[in-house]
């Protein structure tokens, strides 16, 4: 089994728990980012920006306004 499939699966495990061990997983895989020393994690960092700005311009993904989040968000949460 490739990384890619391994991921996939483990995905969508995760996305069959209840929110709150989601919530608890989420927790526990940032905190193991935490722990990387900060080179590592600037690399990680780094190739994540440079996929996302692949996607934007292979026109995979669609760039939104900020003030259109930032207005999505509040109408969310202001409640």
């Amino acid at each position: 089994m490739t990384d890619a499939n391994t991921i996939d699966a483990i995905e969508k495990a995760a996305l069959e728990l209840k929110p709150d061990a989601r919530a608890k997983l989420a927790q526990r895989l940032v905190e193991s980012l935490a722990a990387l020393p900060e080179s590592e994690l600037a690399e990680l960092w780094l190739r994540e920006a440079e996929r996302r700005d692949q996607e934007l311009d292979s026109g995979n993904t669609a760039a939104l306004p900020g003030i259109s989040v930032i207005a999505d968000i509040r109408s969310r949460y202001d409640k």
